[in-house]
């Protein structure tokens, strides 16, 4: 069952798993690692990481004694076709979004503000 587009962009809502979800696009990771980069228990992590798995957003696995985390790779595929709809967005293009994720992810990390100007341009590229 294809998850709601309202519980896909619920769990795009928060930078946290926006943050999850930019490093599991490098390669497949142990729970443990992605949890090492932030300020959070383990456990805090796990709650994360069972919305973006509720989502569809990432499949988990027990591989021997670890949890690994996996990006899927059709995860926006429902979001990006909603999008299309309204004929005014492109195709996501994932190279894009990632740049934008990691974007998101400086600004909130050291507190800047968003300046409107830049951001009406960067949107186009998503």
């Amino acid at each position: 069952m294809t998850p709601s587009l309202d519980t896909v962009f619920a769990a795009l809502a928060d930078p946290t798993r926006r943050a999850i979800l930019q490093m599991l696009l490098e390669d497949d990771m142990a729970v443990t690692d992605v949890a090492e980069p932030f300020e959070m228990s383990l456990a805090a992590i796990s709650k994360h990481l069972g919305v973006l798995t509720n989502a569809g957003l990432i499949t988990q696995e027990k591989r021997g004694r670890v949890k690994w985390c996996k990006l899927d790779p059709d995860a926006l595929k429902g979001a990006s076709v909603w999008m299309q709809g309204f004929g005014q967005f492109e195709p996501v293009n994932l190279d894009a979004f990632e740049a934008f994720l990691e974007r998101e992810l400086s600004l909130e990390q050291t507190g800047e503000t968003k300046d409107n100007d830049h951001d009406d341009n960067q949107a186009d590229d998503v």
